[in-house]
């Protein structure tokens, strides 16, 4: 006999805030490679999305937070902000334009795009992550635009 399991249709990263509170982190973004979380937390995944962006470009906040991080990574400048719901988000290439401990508005300039992000497939790449405590989300939910999947009851 075969039991079929109810399911409920949620976005990656349920109870994430209105995408009306969030914004494209770079002008004239384009998705080149998508959230691809590992199965496991210690194996190889994409922990966020890349997106295409001019050398140079404005890197903005997607929402309102505290900067709680700007400067280098191996070698990389990060950009880490904190936001209302035990969200943070991450921003790399960036050359910080701000320090830590600075209260940002959606949109607000953090710094700009820096060359080097490796296996971007154009000429620069923004990556961007989104946490929530040790838990990786898809950054497009903020926006609206996760990708949409089936989970049991």
């Amino acid at each position: 006999m075969r039991f079929l399991l109810p399911v409920l249709l949620v976005l990656a990263g349920a109870s994430v805030p209105t995408r009306a509170a969030y914004g494209w982190p770079v002008d004239g973004a384009a998705v080149v490679r998508r959230f691809d979380p590992p199965p496991a937390p210690w194996l190889a995944g994409h922990r966020g999305v890349d997106l295409a962006a001019a050398p140079g470009g404005v890197v903005r906040s997607a929402g309102p937070g505290t900067v709680v991080f700007a400067g280098d990574v191996a070698g990389r400048g990060v950009v880490s902000i904190a936001h209302p719901g035990g969200l943070r988000t991450t921003y790399e290439p960036v050359r910080p334009g701000l320090r830590s401990g600075v209260v940002v508005a959606p949109g607000q300039a953090i710094g700009t795009l820096a060359d080097g992000h490796p296996g971007c497939p154009t000429s620069a790449c923004l990556h961007w992550g989104l946490r929530r405590g040790d838990e990786y989300l898809d950054p497009l939910t903020l926006l609206g635009l996760g990708r949409v999947r089936l989970r049991p009851l």
